[in-house]
């Protein structure tokens, strides 16, 4: 029974192998063609053998690729197949959608973005704008500045208050010629001088307290840095650091009498305190400010200057020592003044005479003349002050 059996599949066997002979013929001719067709191409990377089943059989792990047949001539290129949407997940079907608005993203306004002179003045997140040229050019421009305001600072034994009148040329943007005029309408001795006159009778030497009346100077000036900031919210201010100096000359005068009273036939006046004139005397500055430029035209002006003068009292009122002396006699001789020998530009007028207001006679202050000269002395001072001022550009 066993062999009847084994000799029918070894018929069926045969037959069935002679039904697909002709079929794995035309595979191994077309197989044949696609080399011939595609002799260039390289070969694929041969596949990796299947894993043997234990009963040696071959068992493929997955469904295998479908062979890429050529197209005949003619045929169309099938379209390739629309990409599958992306699963949902896990989110259920009636979970809320959120919409954002693009202008809620934004962390700036129209407004903050708007530029002032190119720089965002209105954005608050912003720290430093940018870096550009002066919007004012200062080359070729004339520029005068009034300070109605020029106050000493250091005064020891002196006190200045008055105002000045600058005027400059810019040669260059960072160079200028200036010519500087001041004119102190306060000038006095220190309350310390003041108090040493009137309790112990002392004070600072003459050369020491000259106090200066006005000067003219010409000078140059120089802006080594310039800048600008935020005025406010919507202005851009233009800033220069100035640097002074100059050379000229100064009036100077001193005090001969301070502030007194004078009691006449009963009566009191006061009588205001008296200089006298001490001469011209060689003066330069040197000094430092800031200037604030608002606009094409204007300009604010803050400086401090260090005024530097020589000082030598051995003439007052144009009288020298030996001037002194001969007013003096002829003042105890109760004589004129007129025909004194007196040098050229002695002012003698002025200690002669009895004032009509205050009944002072001037001869007593004959004696305080000669005191101050008596004793040449020499100094040099420095009388450092704060001016304060705006200017106009043209």
């Amino acid at each position: 029974m066993r062999t009847i059996l084994s000799f029918a599949l070894l018929v069926s066997a045969a037959a069935q192998a002679q039904t697909l002979a002709p079929a794995g013929a035309v595979l191994v001719r077309s197989s044949l063609a696609m080399q011939a067709q595609d002799s260039e191409a390289p070969p694929p990377p041969p596949s990796p053998a299947a894993p043997r089943h234990e009963m040696g059989s071959s068992v493929p792990d997955q469904a295998p690729a479908p062979e890429a047949r050529p197209l005949s001539t003619g045929q169309a290129e099938p379209e390739a197949a629309a990409p599958a949407p992306a699963p949902a997940g896990d989110m259920p079907a009636d979970a809320p959608t959120v919409t954002v608005d693009e202008s809620e993203l934004r962390t700036t306004t129209a407004e903050q973005q708007r530029l002032v002179h190119g720089a965002p003045l209105y954005n608050p997140n912003v720290a430093v704008h940018i870096v550009q040229k002066k919007r004012f050019a200062d080359e070729g421009q004339h520029e005068f500045a009034l300070y109605p305001v020029a106050v000493q600072v250091n005064g020891k034994f002196t006190n200045h208050l008055g105002s000045a009148l600058h005027y400059t040329y810019h040669l260059q943007e960072n160079f200028a010629l200036q010519v500087a005029g001041q004119y102190n309408w306060y000038t006095d001795e220190s309350d310390f001088n003041l108090e040493l006159i009137d309790k112990v009778r002392e004070q600072a030497q003459a050369a020491s307290s000259l106090l200066l009346q006005w000067g003219t100077q010409v000078g140059v000036e120089v802006t080594p840095l310039y800048g600008k900031f935020a005025f406010y919210d919507n202005t851009l201010a233009q800033f220069s650091v100035v640097l002074n100096g100059g050379a000229g000359v100064g009036g100077t005068r001193h005090l001969i009498r301070p502030e007194v009273s004078n009691q006449v036939g009963g009566e009191t006046f006061t009588v205001p305190a008296r200089f006298g004139a001490a001469g011209n005397k060689f003066l330069g500055s040197v000094g430092g400010g800031f200037r604030l430029q608002l606009g094409d035209s204007y300009a604010v002006r803050l400086e401090v200057k260090d005024l530097i003068y020589t000082a030598r009292v051995d003439r007052v009122d144009g009288c020298n020592l030996a001037d002194f002396e001969q007013m003096e006699a002829a003042r105890v001789a109760n004589a004129p003044f007129e025909g004194l020998p007196l040098s050229g530009g002695c002012k003698y007028q002025k200690f002669d005479g009895v004032d009509p207001k205050t009944r002072k006679n001037y001869r007593e202050d004959i004696i305080l003349g000669r005191d101050l000269v008596e004793e040449p002395s020499s100094d040099v001072l420095n009388n450092v002050s704060f001016y304060a001022g705006f200017s106009v550009l043209f």
